[in-house]
């Protein structure tokens, strides 16, 4: 009499080591992509807008303490460009009346970088109307201006300006 051996079963038979495999598979794919995003992200802007945001978190209450005391001033301000090469800024007081004698430091940025940054300089060309030749501008510009008026007022301005 001859032994009957079961015949083994043919073809893939999943078992716990390939299971393992797999999903270390799975994962070391995930990490790469992620690690790949991570650098590219980092490389293109690392997402620093200040060089010190230490120091400007902890100026921020100072910052609403200015604006509160310039709310109270009851000053209003507009800006604006002025053909293709000048802004105009308008100051006007509580009564609707222009404020004069202002001194006027400001700057101009594109929105996403601070290359080709603009400091112009503003003249008072009829009372609370201030105006600078900036150049042949297009697209939109950042203005950043701190008027002080001789008794010590200072009103601080932000706007976007967009030429065509």
């Amino acid at each position: 009499m001859s032994a009957v051996h079961p015949e083994r079963p043919r073809g893939f038979r999943l078992t716990g080591w390939h299971v393992l495999a797999g999903i270390s598979a799975f994962f070391a794919v995930i990490f790469a992509v992620d690690g790949t995003f991570a650098y590219m992200a980092l490389r293109t802007h690392p997402g620093e807008v200040s060089v010190t945001p230490y120091e400007d978190g902890l100026l921020y209450n100072q910052r609403i303490t200015q604006l509160e005391e310039q709310r109270q001033l009851g000053w209003r301000a507009a800006a604006g460009p002025l053909g293709t090469n000048k802004v105009l800024v308008e100051f006007r007081d509580r009564a609707d009346a222009p404020v004069r004698g202002l001194t006027l430091t400001a700057k101009m940025e594109r929105p996403a970088t601070e290359t080709g940054r603009i400091t112009p300089r503003f003249v008072e060309t009829a009372p609370g109307r201030y105006e600078a030749t900036v150049g042949q501008l297009s697209g939109a510009w950042d203005l950043t201006a701190e008027a002080k008026d001789p008794s010590g007022d200072d009103f601080l301005l932000e706007r976007r300006l967009t030429w065509p």
